[in-house]
This record gives C-alpha cells, sequence and structure tokens, in this order.
C-alpha cells in the first residue's frame, strides 16, 4: 500500500505540475482550454468551472491540457481564443511551460533536500585515486592496481569519485577507455564495467584510498579490553585491506568465536591487535563502532537554490550524454526505468522519509522534463521541432505529414516503453523466473 501510495502522490505531483505549465501560459495568451485531466481514458471524477472542465481520469501514466483549436483536425471557428490563432512564438511558449515546470520543481525539490543537510563522505570530492581492486572485478581483470588514479573515462574528465561512480554507473557492460596516471606516467586501460544489482548499475570494483576509524568503543567489551581507542584508523583485517566502515562490521560479524587481527594506525604507528568478537546470536561482536571520514553540508536557503541548479545542470548533462549513449549503442537500454520501477522506488523512498522522497521527485521531475523537450513528435519537444520547420519552411505542413510524424514519434514511444516495462519487469524475481530465456 505504501508503494502504490507513494507511486501516486510522486507521479500526481510531476504531472500537475507539468500540465499547470500548459494551463497557466495558455490561460496568459488567451487561450480556452476544455480540459484539464490528470491521468488518460475514463474520466473518474470531473467537474467544470467556467470554459474548462477540470478531471481525474483511470490510468494515471500522465495527463493532458486540450485547448480549443489545439489540432488542424479540430473544429475551427477562427476565434482569437483558439491554440492555432496565436503565433508561433506564443505557442512555442505554451508548450514549452510543461517542461519548463518540471524543471523549476527539480531545483525546487533538491533545493529543499539540500537544505536539510547532510554527512557527505569527504572522499567523493577527492581525485579518483584507487586504493583497493577488489579480486575477481572487471578493474582487477582489466589491470588496474591500488595507486592509479583514474582521470577520464572515454575521455570525459572526472576529477571527483562521485562524477567517476556517476559516469561508470551509466556504462555497464560497455567497454570504456581510462585514463590512468601510474607512477607519474599516463596511460590507457580498455575495461567493461559489469552490471551490478537490479538497475544494472555499471562496477568497476574499484574502491577509494580511504580507511575506517574507531569512532568509539563500547565500556566492558572486547574491543576496549584489547585496547583499541577512539581516533585508531583501521588498516586491514587478517592481512585483508579495509575500504569502508560497513565491511569491517560485515567481516567482524562473520566470525564469532573466532580470534581476528586488526591491523590499526595509532599516532602514525602502525601495529596489530588481536581479539576474539564474542558471539551474538549467529553474528560477531566486539563493541566498537567504525565510522569513515565525512564533510558535514548544511548550507542557507539561497546557498542552496545555487547548488540545486549547479547539481540539476550537472545531471541534466550526465541524462543528456545517457540519452546520447543509448542512441550509438554506449549505455545499455537494461539501465532504462518504467512507471512498476518508479513505483518500487518511491515506495522505497517513502519509507525512509521525506527527504530520499523529494530528492527521488526531484531527480524524476527532471528526467520528466528533458524527456518532454526531445525533438520527437507527440512530445512537447516534438511540437516545438515541427512548429520551427514550419517557420523554416514558411507555410504549414499538410494534416498527413503531420500524421505521419506523429506516427513515427508513437512508434519510438512506444517501443521505449516496452523496453522499460520489460526491463521493470526481469527485476522482480518471481516474475523473471517466468522468463525461461533469462535463466
Amino acid at each position: 500500500m505504501t508503494t502504490l501510495l507513494a507511486f501516486a502522490f510522486v507521479l500526481g505531483v510531476l504531472v500537475f505540475v507539468h500540465e499547470l505549465g500548459h494551463f497557466l501560459m495558455a490561460r496568459w495568451h488567451g487561450v480556452r482550454v476544455l480540459v484539464f485531466s490528470l491521468g488518460f481514458g475514463p474520466k473518474l471524477l470531473k467537474v467544470k468551472r467556467g470554459d474548462t472542465e477540470y478531471a481525474i481520469s483511470a490510468i494515471p501514466l500522465g495527463g493532458y491540457v486540450k485547448m480549443a483549436g489545439e489540432n488542424p483536425e479540430d473544429t475551427r471557428t477562427g476565434q482569437s481564443d483558439e491554440f492555432l490563432s496565436k503565433t508561433k512564438w506564443q505557442r512555442f511558449q505554451i508548450l514549452i511551460m510543461g517542461p519548463v515546470m518540471n524543471l523549476a520543481l527539480a531545483v525546487v525539490l533538491m533545493a529543499i533536500v539540500l537544505m536539510q543537510g547532510a554527512q557527505i563522505p569527504s572522499y567523493q570530492d577527492e581525485p579518483v585515486v584507487v586504493g583497493k581492486v577488489e579480486a575477481g572485478s572487471a578493474g582487477e581483470g582489466a589491470g588496474l592496481r591500488a595507486g592509479d588514479v583514474i582521470v577520464a573515462v572515454n575521455d570525459q574528465s572526472v576529477p571527483t569519485w562521485d562524477r567517476f561512480l556517476l559516469t561508470i554507473g551509466t556504462k555497464a557492460e560497455r567497454e570504456v577507455t581510462l585514463r590512468v596516471l601510474r607512477e607519474g606516467r599516463e596511460e590507457r586501460i580498455t575495461v567493461t564495467p559489469a552490471a551490478q544489482g537490479r538497475f544494472q548499475v555499471g562496477d568497476l570494483g574499484v574502491l577509494p584510498d580511504v580507511y575506517p576509524s574507531v569512532a568509539s568503543t563500547i565500556p566492558g567489551e572486547r574491543a576496549e579490553a584489547a585496547g583499541l581507542k577512539a581516533g585508531d584508523v583501521l588498516l586491514a583485517i587478517n592481512g585483508e585491506r579495509v575500504v569502508f566502515s560497513q565491511d569491517a562490521v560485515g567481516v567482524i560479524s562473520k566470525m564469532p568465536d573466532t580470534p581476528v587481527t586488526l591491523r590499526i594506525r595509532r599516532d602514525g604507528v602502525e601495529q596489530d591487535i588481536t581479539l576474539t568478537p564474542r558471539r551474538e546470536g549467529d553474528l560477531g561482536r566486539i563493541g566498537v563502532y567504525f565510522a569513515n571520514e565525512t564533510n558535514t553540508f548544511r548550507p542557507g536557503p539561497l546557498e542552496a537554490v545555487g547548488l540545486s541548479v549547479e547539481r540539476n545542470i550537472e545531471f541534466s548533462g550526465l541524462i543528456l550524454r545517457t540519452l546520447w549513449g543509448l542512441i550509438v549503442g554506449e549505455t545499455s537500454p537494461k539501465q532504462l526505468m518504467g512507471p512498476v520501477g518508479i513505483a518500487q522506488l518511491s515506495g522505497e523512498s517513502a519509507q525512509a522519509g521525506w527527504v530520499a522522497l523529494f530528492a527521488l521527485m526531484a531527480t524524476i521531475s527532471l528526467n520528466l522534463g528533458l524527456l518532454n523537450l526531445m525533438p520527437v513528435p507527440v512530445l512537447d519537444g516534438g511540437h516545438i521541432l515541427i512548429m520551427g520547420l514550419e517557420a523554416v519552411a514558411r507555410r504549414d505542413f499538410s494534416i498527413q505529414v503531420k500524421e505521419k510524424m506523429f506516427l513515427v514519434g508513437f512508434v519510438l514511444l512506444m517501443a521505449l516503453m516496452v523496453t522499460v516495462i520489460y526491463n521493470d519487469l526481469t527485476r522482480i524475481s518471481w516474475i523473471e523466473r517466468l522468463m525461461p530465456w533469462r535463466n
């Protein structure tokens, strides 16, 4: 139930804001709006105010604003309050305002999220220095080593771990070329990131050059008795390097009643401490809290808006590169997500709290705004493209020509819809088991 309610809320808000943009700009230019509907198909609820019928329809995957004289095949009187009676500049403003509202909503929501503050892992804003290469990973197979500095992916600069992870995440099962600095020399390494998780995120198996440290010990527990102190840096467990605090907890939890050797660094000096985790059920516990270094982040309102704009511009570039990657084959279509996937994420985000839900809404709103600007007939961007071509040709295209353009756009969208729904279904384990070609 949480998933359905969260999905309805997320999609309802995003669609409402999009259609509100078209509606307000149409009214601003004096266009008569006949229908403002959330959803498609049969109308479940409707009320009429003035010339406009406001409705909630049965199929909740979108919405529409129907304007008087909007299409050439509509009955037209030539009155000034019809859409096609307006200038191309006025029609352009009406068409583009839907995507613009989605982009603006993304900025507002992300600013609200940023204002809440967060603890950000410090390595995310640091250069991509490899601290560990996981055994059996794509990175190990390609010859990446600890100490390598990755500076570019396919000649696209990746100055920080945050940018690197975002870039590699879209390259699952697609060969990429890394520019790597190794011992003062620049090398090029070709590697194919593995696809990880249900959303097929690209992963090389390389981890940052960081270590967890002891945040505190629990009095009377084995960590304190063995001599561990707050501030100790954990280098390795039983000779195996440790990068993240959760990894340290995971390793220790699997070794109840089994002696483990912790390699630590204290005041610049390395030493070994051996202790035996006590058993708690099936898990091992030593009574210590590990943590990685983080930066506290809590901007004020104006700073949050500025950062939100910057982040949305950065994400827009990533989205556009991903779309281009789909066209040229550099991005796997398996990463696309449809309504079922969005519903799942909405439910998970809602359970995590409103901040996570707003962050998800900001991301989807940005994607929705950019997608609708694509020059594909039946989308807002397609209508704008056709209108622009008519302006260049200095004549309006015939209804037959426009119908053929819209048919091409419809086929492309249906192909996209089939792809994303198929992807969504394969992420549901019990449905995937019914697909013999995937087993």
